[in-house]
Order: C-alpha cells, then sequence, then structure tokens
C-alpha cells in the first residue's frame, strides 16, 4: 500500500506531502490544477525517463519520494531480500536535477531506473487516460488475454523458447550455406598447410637464422679483428707491449715501492683486478673465435632457407614471424571443415529440440487463453451492460496461425471483436466502436485485469473521460469496490465517482509573486460535499447543488 508521496519542486509544485490510505482515494479540481501531477511523480518515481524540463522553474533539483507498506506484499519482500535490501521499510526517491542527470534509490540504496521499474512493476498499476488507444493495437489484446489467464511467465517462456530455435535454425542455415564451398575452401586450406607443415617453421628460427646469416657473411672479418684483439690484450712473447705485459710491468714495479699508503695499496688492487678482467676477456674472445668458420656451403643453405621463408610470408602477407600462428590458424579451420558434418548433423538435432520446447509450451499458452478467454468475454459483457452497453458483443478471437509459421508470441494470433448493436457482426474494434464506446470498453478491460491483478495499489488517471451520469456512478461503484479489497487512486472530473470516495483528495492553483504553486488538501464532509457541487456544475454553489451533493454522498454510507 502506498502510504505517503512527497513532491519537491516538480512541474508547478512547490512541496507537496500526502498521507494515504487503503480504500479509494479520488483527486478532483479545476482543469489546468494540477490533478495529475501525483500520478506523474509516481510514474517518475517508478522508473518512467524525465528531462529536466519538469523541474520547477527558478530551482536547480526535483525529488520525489514514495513510501509502502509492504508487509502483506510477498512479491516485494522477496525482490528485495534478493537485493540485499532491507524488507522491513520500502521508500522509493528519485531525485533529477537541471544539468539532465537522474539518481535513484530504493531504501536509501542507489539503483538503476530498470531496477526500479522492475521493482515498481509489484508495486503500482497506473491506468491512464489514452489507455484506449492501445485497444487498437492488436498486440495489446495478446498481453491483456495473456494477464487475465494468468500466462504472463509462460507467455516469456514461449517468446525465450522462439528466440533460442529461431537462433539456432539461422545458425544451421548458414552453416549449410557454407557447406557449398566447402570443397574448394578445403582444398585450398589443404595447399597452404601442407606448404606450411613442409616449411615446418620452429618458434624463434627465423631469428636465430639471421643471426647465423650474418656471422657467416662476415666470417673473414671476425676472424681478423678477433685475433687483433688477442694480440692486444694476451701474447706468449715476453717482449711484447700487449695489455697483459703492460699492466704485469705495472704490479711488479707497484711491488718495487715500500710503502703501505693507502692510495698505491688502492692502485695495486685496480691494476691486479684488471689484470683477471683482461685475462677472462681474451678466453671469451677465444671461445667466440672457436665458433666462426668460413663457410660457404653452410652460409648458402641459411640464406636459401630464409629466403623459402621470406617467400612464403609475402605470399600470405604477413610477416615472417607469424608463418608458425598462421599454419595453426589453418589447421583448426581445416579441422573444422572436417567436421561440418558433424556439426551440421548436432545443430539439426538441437534446432528440432528447441523446436519442440518452444511448441511444447505454446501450445501450454494456447489452452490457457482458449479457457480464458470465455470467461474474459463474459466478464467484459457483463461491465458492458452497467456501464449502458448492454447491447454489446465482446468477442476474443484466437485464430489459428499456419502450420508451417512459427511466432514468438504463440501458435495463434488474438484479436478483439466488437459489435455495438443488436445483429451488428462483430468486427474488429477499430472499425466499429467510436471514441466514447471505445473508452468503456477500456474502463471494463482495466477494471478486470485490476481484479485479477495481484498488485496492491491500482491508479486510475482520468479513465472516465467521456462518461456521464448513471455510466459514471457505475464507475464510481466499481472503483470503490477495487478500493474495499486494496487500495484505488483516481484522478476524476466525475462528481459521481468522486462521491464513491473513501478519500477525497482537492487540487488547487495559487500564484504568488509571479509564479504558481499547485496544492492537494485533504477533504473533511463539509468540504467534500463543495467540491462535488462544484463538480456537478455552476459558478455559485446554491443550496440546490449542494444538497444534491449531500445525497451523492449519503448513498455511498
Amino acid at each position: 500500500m502506498l502510504t505517503h508521496l512527497n513532491i519537491k519542486n516538480f512541474a508547478v509544485v512547490q512541496h507537496l506531502s500526502i498521507d494515504l490510505e487503503k480504500g479509494l482515494t479520488v483527486i478532483t479540481g479545476e482543469t489546468g490544477a494540477g490533478k495529475s501531477i501525483a500520478v506523474d511523480a509516481l510514474g517518475l518515481v517508478l522508473g518512467d525517463r524525465a528531462d529536466n524540463g519538469i523541474i520547477r522553474d527558478g530551482t536547480e533539483r526535483a525529488e520525489i519520494s514514495a513510501s509502502f507498506d509492504i508487509s502483506a506484499n510477498s512479491q516485494a519482500r522477496k525482490w528485495l531480500d534478493e537485493q540485499g535490501l532491507d524488507t522491513d521499510d520500502c521508500i522509493l526517491r528519485r531525485v533529477l536535477t537541471r544539468d539532465g542527470r537522474s539518481r535513484a534509490f530504493i531504501n536509501g540504496s542507489a539503483t538503476t531506473l530498470a531496477q526500479l521499474r522492475d521493482f515498481g512493476e509489484s508495486l503500482i498499476d497506473i491506468h491512464s487516460q489514452h489507455e484506449h488507444q492501445s485497444l487498437l493495437d492488436k498486440t495489446s489484446h495478446r498481453r491483456l488475454l495473456d494477464s487475465f489467464a494468468g500466462a504472463d511467465k509462460l507467455a516469456n517462456d514461449v517468446h525465450d523458447y522462439y528466440q533460442q530455435w529461431h537462433l539456432a535454425e539461422k545458425t544451421l542455415k548458414q552453416l549449410k550455406i557454407d557447406t557449398q564451398n566447402q570443397a574448394e575452401q578445403h582444398q585450398l586450406l589443404h595447399y597452404q598447410l601442407e606448404e606450411l607443415n613442409e616449411l615446418n617453421l620452429q618458434a624463434d628460427e627465423i631469428e636465430s637464422l639471421e643471426a647465423e646469416q650474418q656471422r657467416l657473411a662476415s666470417a673473414g672479418e671476425i676472424l681478423s679483428n678477433g685475433q687483433q684483439i688477442l694480440a692486444l690484450t694476451q701474447s706468449t712473447d715476453i717482449d711484447s707491449t700487449d695489455c697483459s705485459n703492460l699492466i704485469n710491468q705495472a704490479i711488479r714495479l707497484s711491488d718495487n715501492i715500500q710503502d703501505e699508503h693507502p692510495d698505491l695499496n688502492e692502485a695495486r688492487q685496480l691494476l691486479q683486478s684488471a689484470q683477471i678482467q683482461i685475462d677472462e676477456a681474451a678466453n671469451s674472445v677465444n671461445h667466440y673465435l672457436s665458433q666462426v668458420n668460413i663457410d660457404p656451403q653452410r652460409q648458402q643453405l641459411v640464406e636459401e632457407r630464409l629466403s623459402d621463408i621470406y617467400q612464403i610470408a609475402r605470399k600470405h602477407h604477413i610477416q615472417a614471424p607469424e608463418l608458425v600462428e598462421l599454419q595453426q590458424r589453418l589447421s583448426t579451420e581445416f579441422q573444422q571443415l572436417d567436421n561440418m558434418d558433424e556439426r551440421i548433423e548436432q545443430l539439426t538435432t538441437q534446432v528440432s529440440q528447441h523446436k519442440q520446447t518452444f511448441l511444447n509450451a505454446a501450445q501450454q499458452l494456447s489452452e490457457k487463453r482458449r479457457a480464458a478467454s470465455k470467461d474474459f468475454d463474459q466478464q467484459i459483457a457483463e461491465h458492458l451492460a452497467t456501464l449502458g452497453m448492454d447491447s454489446c458483443q465482446f468477442i476474443t478471437q484466437l485464430s489459428a496461425l499456419d502450420n508451417d509459421t512459427l511466432a514468438p508470441h504463440g501458435l495463434e494470433s488474438i484479436e478483439f471483436l466488437v459489435s455495438t448493436n443488436p445483429g451488428q457482426t462483430p468486427r474488429p474494434l477499430s472499425k466499429v466502436a467510436s471514441g466514447g464506446e471505445l473508452s468503456r470498453i477500456s474502463l471494463a478491460i482495466q477494471v478486470i485485469s485490476a481484479q485479477a491483478s495481484a498488485i496492491p495499489v491500482l491508479v486510475f488517471d482520468e479513465v472516465d473521460v467521456g462518461i456521464g451520469g448513471g455510466t459514471a456512478e457505475v464507475v464510481g461503484r466499481l472503483l470503490r469496490k477495487l478500493g474495499e479489497a486494496g487500495q484505488v487512486l483516481c484522478v476524476s472530473h466525475q462528481p459521481q465517482v468522486a462521491a464513491q470516495a473513501h478519500q477525497h483528495l482537492s487540487v488547487s492553483k495559487q500564484n504568488t509573486d509571479g509564479q504558481t504553486d499547485s496544492q492537494m488538501s485533504l477533504l473533511n464532509e463539509d468540504e467534500k460535499v463543495s467540491e462535488i457541487a462544484r463538480m456537478l456544475g455552476g459558478i455559485k454553489l446554491t443550496e440546490q447543488t449542494l444538497a444534491h451533493a449531500r445525497e451523492m454522498l449519503l448513498s455511498t454510507s
């Protein structure tokens, strides 16, 4: 149950705070006073999209919060529990700022609009004054019947099963098309793989070959320079002036100095270290030169190997090091082509299974629809009779689709047919019903849908437009009956509807300092009489209209 609604800086409302109770609450007021603002605000706090144009002029942000008592709403409590939120309270809040940003909260925790809409579906069901226009769309006929039949979840399952089947069949068709080019593609891959397998390129082989090719190409120069390095660093001639002999001489001379001065000792250590490093350098050069050979045959083999590698890489328009990865990828594709028949067989089985799953669920849905349609039509006819359309015949037509046709919504198309005059053949709503008739048919459907709904709060926004007199009184009684079983909020122009309210809110508009402010107040018994008298007509309230208003209120007690 909606217990409180708080609105700040929304449209022409500066601040509005409303406490609400069970039963039927009617909201009335002069045209343009802002009667539907509360409904619009509820829509936003339940996740409707909005722009910053609805923020009150002169302010930077609008804020709406709604409090609910969900102690008896197991669906809402379950949702909160699954989200890890407190289930004792239920407060929704929406904040809109002038820069276009929007924030939403559930029990103080930030949430997305999608989550807000999802949660809101278990709290409130809003029926707008323009809802009868949707009756011209056959899609809404199917949705309404499924809701009445309690088959919403099954209808969603049917839709999902259809999508699974459709995707699998689409994949299978594409796979079969691909197999038409399989032989040609298989032959090309076989040739390419044979060439790559024959090449047998190893990881890091190119880098190794290029380094070896460079050494072989410059082997003579390398050996000459290496011998000169050895001659300069280490010589067997005792009179040689190579590095090693010169440093040995320096070491001997330093040893002849009979002084233990720190600087001299450090010099001796550095000379000895240099001697060791020069000897190690000479050994490393010797080891390196032992691996360098002038080998024209080997050089030719290396260059031919590199040439083959570069040629095949150019053929595939890639860099040489990428050939190893290409070979692996082509091998995988080749195996997949080899397994194409097996894949087609597996996918064919999956398509058949998905189709059967869809057909089983769709058949169950069809049975639910057929069983519910008779009761649906009967209840609508009964309500239309009370709304002054006792000659109206209402039929929910279920037309089976062709055997070869599968659709995501099931095995049949659904359309509401109506005959508003005796002897008239029932025809589609769009071709028969007038605007006023559509309004009453829509109202009858909404009332029936509301009775079948598990949603505890129902909101009707001027659904009684175009209805008056005794019919309006019947509408009021229907809404009051719905309110007695839960909570109903109704924005109305009709005094007959307002007289049926358990709680009456009046909206008024005031102009202060050049700005408009809309206010809403709870009416006491005397104020109810005055407001209903105003709605009955006349600029000046007469004792006669006031007496009429009192009589209307007495009839509800």
